[in-house]
């Protein structure tokens, strides 16, 4: 069946009371032909979201209705190999929330989103050769993927001359992209043969936001902000930087931009690399 989820406004929304809600959804779900998997509560902003297999939104939505009348503000498709890579396939606790990973603390589904980008690498591949260029992409690709299996972080996908990762916490992601330039800094420095820079782009949110599809708006800018950046820099939205008060982490303001895609220009902030 296909996999949806939806996202309810609930401000003031209980543990307690969204046990007793998807309790209510489970008695009633098998009349429908749906199976409701677990939910994500982010309290700080009022909302729930739940993923469900059914047959279509209809469906899902007539759970919801017959169960306890709390409706859903919308509910999107997801594909299950992208919610895998994004959400992660999160546990759940006895109540049907999704918890965090070695935890039985609530996951709210906030993640965030890196992109990297090797700079110039068309330029590259003409200027060195395809053996060259190979080589530097899997240098790129091992340390990439070192800073994500050392900060938690899941590669998505690769994109040909960077990677998409998502991280439970923007302190994480941010502390990949510092470590993924400090090891490539190393690399250069030990006298590479073919020395290279990239850039790194990091935004933060909720599953779904402005747009109809799974951290839309998150993956979007995420990919904006890197091709933004100047090689070399971290650059990263207002709401990760907001994320990192507190831990240790240094930014400095970058101004706002006029993105691609975005009706408001987005105020961004640089990672000040101390590591």
């Amino acid at each position: 069946m296909p996999l949806y989820m939806d996202i309810h406004v609930v401000p003031g929304a209980t543990p307690k009371a969204l046990e007793e809600a998807h309790n209510a959804d489970l008695a009633v779900q098998d009349k429908h032909c749906v199976h409701c998997l677990k939910y994500w509560l982010n309290e700080e902003a009022g909302k729930v979201f739940c993923l469900i297999d059914a047959p279509n939104p209809e469906a899902a939505a007539a759970v919801h209705r017959e169960a306890h009348g709390l409706m859903a503000e919308k509910i999107i498709e997801v594909d299950p190999d992208m919610a895998d890579s994004l959400l992660g396939q999160t546990g759940v606790n006895s109540a049907g929330a999704a918890v965090l990973a070695g935890s039985n603390q609530r996951d709210p589904g906030v993640r965030a989103v890196m992109f990297t980008d090797m700079v110039g690498s068309t330029e590259m591949t003409s200027r060195f050769g395809d053996d060259a260029a190979i080589a530097m992409l899997h240098v790129h690709d091992r340390i990439v993927r070192g800073a994500l299996h050392d900060n938690h972080g899941r590669e998505v996908k690769h994109t040909g001359d960077g990677i998409m990762a998502a991280f439970l916490s923007a302190v994480c992601a941010v502390r990949a992209a510092c470590q993924t330039l400090a090891s490539l800094r190393d690399y250069n420095d030990s006298g590479a043969e073919y020395p290279f820079a990239i850039r790194v782009g990091i935004s933060a949110g909720e599953p779904v936001e402005d747009h109809d599809d799974l951290f839309g708006s998150t993956v979007q800018l995420a990919a904006r902000l890197c091709a933004k950046a100047d090689p070399g820099q971290i650059l990263v939205s207002d709401v990760v930087a907001g994320l990192c008060i507190g831990k240790g982490l240094s930014f400095t303001g970058a101004g706002e931009h006029e993105l691609k895609g975005f009706d408001r220009p987005i105020s961004t902030h640089l990672v000040e690399i101390v590591c």
